[in-house]
C-alpha cells in the first residue's frame, strides 16, 4: 500500500540531495576559479623572485624552495637556449615557453605555465592542474559534507513534520469509523485544513446520500410490511371460510374469493419487487438507445386484451426516428406499462385511451383517458407509496405511479398530471432535451389497435 508519508519523505530528501549536489558543483567551480586566480598570482610572484638571482653551477645563489612549493617546476634559460636552472626534472615540460600565462597539455596531464624575460634570461614557472583541482574539490567537499551528514537528521525531521501534517486525515478517518447505519451525522468542517475540506465535503455528500437511501429502505420495509399484513390476513380468513363451507356452492364461492385475494397479493408483491429494483442504489444498469415509439407499440400490444375486455378504444401515435432517448429499456417498459395499465383500469367500459409520443422541448410520452380523472388536490399525493384515493373502486396496490415517478427520476424526466382533452386524466412524462437523440416537429397521427 502506498504511503503518502513515505512518498513525501523520499521526494523531499531527493530534492534536498539534488539541491546539495548542485550546490556542491557550483561551489567546486567557484573554488576552482578562485584557486586558479590564487595560483596564477603565486606563479607570477615566484617567477619575479628569480629575476635578480645569480646562477652558478646551475643553481641560484642564496635561493631555496620550501616544501609547500614542491609542486612547482622552475626553469631558467639563457638567451641562446642553454638551461641555467631546473628545480625538478620534468621531462613532459617543453624546453621553451610562451610569455605570460598558458595552459599546456602534456602526455602526463595539463600544466599551468607562466613565462617572463628578465635581463636576457627566460624564466618559466609551471604547476600541474591536478593540484589545483584537488584543492578546489577539497574545498567543495568541506562545504557540502555537513549537509550530507545532516540528511539522516533531515529525514527524521521530515518524517515527524509530515506525520503531524497528516494528522487531520487520521482525524477524518476516525470520525468516519464512528459513523453507523443509524448515526450518519455529517463530519465537522471546522478546524480542518483547507486541503482536507474538499474530502470532508465529499464524504458528507456521500453520507447524506447513504442516509437518504437507508431511510428510503426503512420506509419501504415498513410500508411493505404494513401493506402486506392486510391481504395476508384476508387470505388466512378466506382459507378458514373455505374450510368451513357447508356445501359445494359456498366452498366454490370461498375459493373464488381466495383466488382473487391471491391475485391481488401477487400483484402487490410484484409491484413491491419492481419498486425495490428501481430504487436508487439498487445497482447500476446498462443504458442503450431506446426507440420510445416501438416500446409503446410493444406495451399496447401486451395490454390490448385487457382493453378489449372492457371495450376500450386503445390507440397510439406511430413512432418516428426522432423519439430515441438513452436509457434503461426494461425500466421504461415498466413505466409505460404502469401508465397504460392504470388508464385502462380506471377508464369505464366503452371509453378511450390515447398514447402519444412526441417532441416538445425534449421527447415526451403522454397517456390520456376518458376516465374520471384525479382532482387537482390529489395529483401530488398519488405519487406516494400505497396511496389510494378513497373514492376509487378499482383494486390496486397504490404503487403504480410511485414506480413511474422513480423510473422517471432515474432518467432525469418529470411526470405531470393534468386534465385530458378526452375528459379524464392526462399523464405526461417529459424527458430532458439532452436525453433526446434527435428533434422533430412532425405532427403525430393516431393509430388504433
Amino acid at each position: 500500500m502506498t504511503s503518502i508519508r513515505r512518498q513525501l519523505l523520499l521526494a523531499l530528501l531527493s530534492v534536498i540531495t539534488l539541491t546539495t549536489l548542485l550546490g556542491a558543483l557550483a561551489t567546486y567551480r567557484t573554488a576552482r576559479d578562485e584557486a586558479n586566480a590564487m595560483f596564477d598570482y603565486q606563479l607570477r610572484q615566484l617567477a619575479l623572485s628569480f629575476r635578480d638571482q645569480v646562477f652558478q653551477g646551475g643553481r641560484p645563489h642564496d635561493f631555496t624552495i620550501d616544501g609547500d612549493a614542491q609542486d612547482f617546476s622552475i626553469q631558467v634559460w639563457r638567451p641562446d637556449g642553454t638551461r641555467l636552472y631546473l628545480s625538478h626534472p620534468r621531462n613532459e615540460l617543453p624546453d621553451r615557453t610562451p610569455l605570460g600565462f598558458a595552459t599546456i597539455d602534456t602526455g602526463h596531464g595539463r600544466w599551468r605555465v607562466f613565462g617572463m624575460q628578465q635581463h636576457g634570461q627566460t624564466i618559466q614557472v609551471a604547476q600541474p592542474m591536478h593540484s589545483r583541482d584537488e584543492l578546489a574539490l577539497a574545498a567543495a567537499l568541506r562545504t557540502v559534507a555537513p549537509f550530507l551528514l545532516m540528511l539522516p537528521v533531515l529525514g527524521v525531521l521530515i518524517w515527524v513534520v509530515v506525520g503531524r501534517g497528516l494528522r487531520p486525515l487520521d482525524a477524518v478517518a476516525r470520525a468516519v469509523s464512528t459513523r453507523t447505519a443509524v448515526a450518519l451525522d455529517p463530519l465537522p468542517e471546522n478546524r480542518v485544513p483547507s486541503e482536507v475540506v474538499p474530502l470532508v465535503r465529499a464524504l458528507n455528500e456521500l453520507l447524506d446520500r447513504l442516509q437518504h437511501a437507508l431511510q428510503a429502505q426503512r420506509e419501504f420495509t415498513a410500508d411493505a410490511a404494513h401493506e402486506l399484513r392486510t391481504p395476508l390476513a384476508a387470505l388466512s380468513l378466506q382459507v378458514q371460510l373455505a374450510e368451513r363451507a357447508p356445501d359445494a356452492a359456498a366452498r366454490a364461492e370461498a375459493f373464488g374469493e381466495l383466488k382473487g385475494g391471491l391475485q391481488r397479493a401477487t400483484h402487490s408483491v410484484q409491484q413491491l419487487l419492481t419498486l425495490a429494483r428501481q430504487e436508487p442504489g439498487s445497482g447500476e444498469r446498462a443504458t442503450s438507445a431506446v426507440h420510445l415509439g416501438d416500446l409503446v407499440a410493444t406495451v399496447i400490444a401486451a395490454q390490448l386484451a385487457l382493453a378489449e375486455a372492457k371495450r376500450i378504444d386503445l390507440g397510439a401515435t406511430p413512432g418516428t426516428d426522432n423519439d430515441v432517448i438513452r436509457g434503461d429499456q426494461e425500466a421504461l417498459r415498466i413505466l409505460i406499462t404502469n401508465l397504460v395499465g392504470n388508464a385502462i383500469r380506471y377508464t369505464p367500459a366503452g371509453g378511450r385511451v390515447d398514447v402519444t409520443v412526441g417532441d416538445d422541448d425534449g421527447v415526451f410520452i403522454e397517456v390520456s383517458d376518458s376516465g374520471p380523472g384525479i382532482p387537482a388536490a390529489d395529483r401530488q399525493r398519488v405519487f406516494d407509496r400505497f396511496y389510494r384515493r378513497a373514492q376509487s373502486e378499482e383494486a390496486g396496490s397504490g404503487l403504480g405511479l410511485a414506480i413511474v415517478k422513480t423510473i422517471a427520476e432515474r432518467h432525469q424526466a418529470t411526470v405531470r398530471l393534468g386534465e385530458a382533452r378526452l375528459g379524464g386524466l392526462c399523464a405526461r412524462v417529459q424527458f430532458d432535451r439532452s436525453a433526446s437523440a434527435t428533434n422533430s416537429s412532425t405532427p403525430p397521427t393516431r393509430t388504433s389497435f
